[in-house]
């Protein structure tokens, strides 16, 4: 059995409690064992980048250190932590950044899109499935944290990405092609710019609408969320 640590987030305790539900179910099936790393606390990824730069790199650095204890791989579903953790990283490890917890840069951090997606756990998804998606076209949408920036995401395929696209089509699924899959949704703006989170949101549903998706599947709990309450406008 694979061990692997696990930051939740806030969101998959709150409005993404069913993507928790669905990590865990998913890793349970594949054999991979989740272990939630304690006493975790918000990484601050919504917000405090916005209200203050030490306070951001150390709501990050604490959690990173509490994982680094472990030495084994985190898992992070959330795409913004998993972006909050690598520009933490980057800092650590590149730019020397010092910070109060005794973090090192050391811990391997993956998004978990991107682990999933990993050869040898395809392999076994390949076996478990049962009930494929057949007939079921699909907009892979990443959204803009899962890529950008490259620099620190580390991602290669970041104008075009692909990975979504293969789970998709090995679980039996058609990805439709579309231009949109790693435009930003405005999620980040939901509290003070929703003029401008409405019109980002209208373009994805409409493009993917457009592209004759029968539905959108991303990997990103804030933009699912977005996306979703957004329909009925």
């Amino acid at each position: 059995m694979k061990e692997i640590s696990y930051y939740p987030g806030c969101s998959l305790h709150g409005t993404a409690r069913e993507y928790d539900d669905s990590i865990r179910g998913v890793s349970k099936l594949l054999d991979i064992k989740l272990q939630e790393i304690e006493d975790w606390t918000c990484c601050g990824a919504s917000s405090a980048h916005c209200t203050d730069e030490e306070l951001a790199i150390e709501l990050a650095a604490r959690n990173l250190a509490i994982a680094e204890k472990s030495d084994r791989e985190l898992l992070v579903p959330c795409v913004a932590c998993y972006s909050r953790f690598k520009a933490v990283e980057k800092e650590v490890r590149e730019h020397s950044k010092k910070v109060y917890f005794p973090y090192q840069g050391n811990v391997p951090i993956r998004y978990a899109l991107d682990f999933f997606c990993d050869e040898a756990i395809l392999e076994e998804v390949k076996k478990k499935r049962t009930k494929p998606l057949s007939g079921l076209k699909v907009a892979c949408y990443y959204g803009c944290l899962t890529v950008r920036p490259p620099k620190v995401t580390g991602i290669r395929e970041y104008e075009n990405p692909q990975h979504m696209d293969r789970l998709m089509k090995l679980l039996g699924a058609d990805p439709v092609p579309w231009s949109y899959k790693t435009d930003c949704c405005g999620a980040s703006l939901v509290m003070t710019r929703t003029d401008i989170v409405r019109k980002l949101s209208d373009r994805l549903l409409s493009m993917a609408m457009e592209a004759e998706a029968d539905c959108l599947v991303t990997g990103c709990p804030m933009c699912q969320a977005n996306l979703d309450t957004r329909q009925e406008e």
